[in-house]
């Protein structure tokens, strides 16, 4: 239901926080402070003299573009502390995280994605907004840190670009069941507290300890993946193999995890650090599950195989779900907040809501259905609307949404449920009234206003902030299996990846 409409779960998270600045591959806090020395262009081959790094299906990336983003992404890594991999090797990491942009790009171009400059201006206010600084210390914020505004808008373009991706391709095709969440509020009765950090040092046991964590664990990893290919012969697994095992022994004498994931990792993380986020345990494939058992903070894995290669994982937090103190007693000593998307949600009193009984017809954009065809298709049908034809018979008809089968109907939806298009629109109608043709990330709508009510949301909230968790757990993988089908799909000529004498 409303698989146009919800509002994603991840908006600008990486651009969010006041200091993050950095791109949609921006990076997590790192292990070790290291100073680099300044990049060093690869040496020329023969191979470059066109200055072409890769092409992907007819699109072609070229050195100058590589060098200059692999310079944007060596200062954020020097600023987040993670050992800055030598040129050459950072040059592929970048160029890869390049390859998926532009095939995500050309995903988007294909079903007619686009974002507006009023979408962007939107999200750079609510960047300002949360932050609590104005649109113009904003901007100055963003020259400090190196980056000009005009990459920096153009940077989150990008990311909601890639947001609306994930929710059609990704968000929209996992299935969140209602005994899913009734059993993830069974066991977070409370607010989930990690476990200090691998450097802190632990509290002393007191007489008076709370009472032992009754919530899920939690678990912060990182990774790096040895990629295999697919249908690899025996002869280049067992390469890849002896490859991961001495980037084993490498970690195990001392070497810098988020540095080596950084140099070597495959995995989407890798500019990162390879850090992967917390996550409750039960959510992490039960290969990791399995591989980190009693691995404490600090621990490395042994190998991992898995049908994508060999990983090695590093438990960078763990610690459990606490019981929500009492009111006026104090949180656990030594305690660290786990990261939004991990805290477990938590009623806090009646929550008295207004909400909205609204039906929609959607029409998608393509490359066949412009902004134009969609908007004079609803014209058309809203007229026939006003002529007497019924609402639900027309969306059962033509609208692309799943909620077609149900005459359009949404049902009743609370305040942040769909996307601020939309629901500026919907706000504005009265009862029984239809809207004009509204533009949304997602297409061309015309919404009914069935009626409103006033509610306690208490519940339902609880219920949505589970499925927000839940949905958090299981869309790293399923983003990632996606990103594998298109890569599958392109035809890419990764020249870099082919001087190294790498390829997949």
């Amino acid at each position: 239901m409303m698989s146009g409409l919800r509002h994603p779960a991840r908006v600008l998270s990486l651009a969010i926080v006041l200091g993050a600045w950095a791109p949609a591959s921006a990076l997590a806090a790192g292990q070790s402070a290291h100073k680099p020395a300044p990049a060093q262009a690869a040496p020329a081959t023969e191979q470059f003299v066109d200055g072409i790094a890769a092409i992907v299906d007819k699109e072609v990336i070229t050195l100058a573009e590589v060098d200059a983003r692999a310079v944007q992404v060596r200062r954020q890594m020097e600023q987040q502390r993670i050992p800055v991999p030598e040129a050459p090797v950072l040059r592929r990491q970048v160029l890869q995280q390049m390859i998926n942009a532009t095939l995500q790009n050309h995903e988007a171009a294909r079903v007619g994605i686009r974002v507006s400059d009023a979408q962007v201006d939107q999200a750079v206010q609510t960047i300002a907004q949360r932050n609590r600084i104005t649109v113009e210390q904003l901007r100055h914020e963003i020259a400090n840190s190196g980056m000009s505004w005009d990459a920096y808008r153009a940077d989150l373009r990008t990311q909601i670009q890639d947001d609306i991706l994930r929710q059609r391709f990704v968000e929209d095709r996992i299935t969140i069941s209602d005994s899913d969440i009734d059993a993830f509020l069974s066991m977070n009765a409370g607010q989930p507290i990690l476990a200090p950090s691998v450097n802190a040092p632990a509290p002393a046991p007191q007489p008076d300890a709370a009472p032992a964590p009754t919530g899920p664990e939690l678990v912060e990893l990182a990774q790096i993946l040895i990629e295999v290919p697919d249908y690899a012969a025996n002869s280049v697994v067992q390469e890849k193999r002896k490859q991961a095992e001495d980037i084993l022994r490498k970690l195990k004498t001392g070497a810098d995890f988020a540095g080596v994931a950084a140099a070597a990792s495959n995995g989407p993380q890798a500019l990162e650090g390879g850090n992967m986020g917390v996550r409750p345990l039960r959510d992490w494939p039960d290969l990791f599950v399995q591989a980190i058992a009693d691995t404490p903070p600090g621990g490395l894995s042994g190998i991992v195989q898995s049908g994508r290669g060999f990983h090695i994982l590093k438990v960078l937090r763990r610690g459990y779900a606490q019981p929500r103190p009492a009111p006026g007693s104090a949180a656990p000593a030594q305690a660290a907040p786990a990261p939004a998307a991990s805290r477990a949600p938590a009623a806090s009193g009646p929550m008295m809501v207004t909400q909205t009984h609204a039906r929609h017809i959607l029409i998608k954009t393509s490359k066949v259905v412009d902004d134009a065809k969609a908007r004079a298709t609803l014209e058309s049908l809203r007229t026939r609307i006003e002529h007497g034809e019924s609402f639900a018979e027309l969306a059962r008809r033509y609208s692309e949404d799943a909620s077609a089968p149900q005459g359009g109907d949404l049902g009743w939806l609370n305040p942040g449920q769909t996307v601020p298009a939309f629901e500026q629109a919907m706000n504005a109608l009265q009862d029984g009234q239809v809207s004009e043709p509204v533009k949304s990330p997602f297409g061309w709508h015309l919404i009914q206003v069935e009626g409103r009510q006033t509610k306690n949301m208490e519940e339902e909230f609880r219920r949505m902030q589970a499925r927000r968790e839940l949905m958090e757990g299981r869309i790293g993988p399923a983003y990632e299996d996606w990103l594998d089908q298109l890569r599958s799909q392109a035809y890419i000529d990764n020249r870099l990846e082919k001087t190294a004498g790498g390829g997949r």
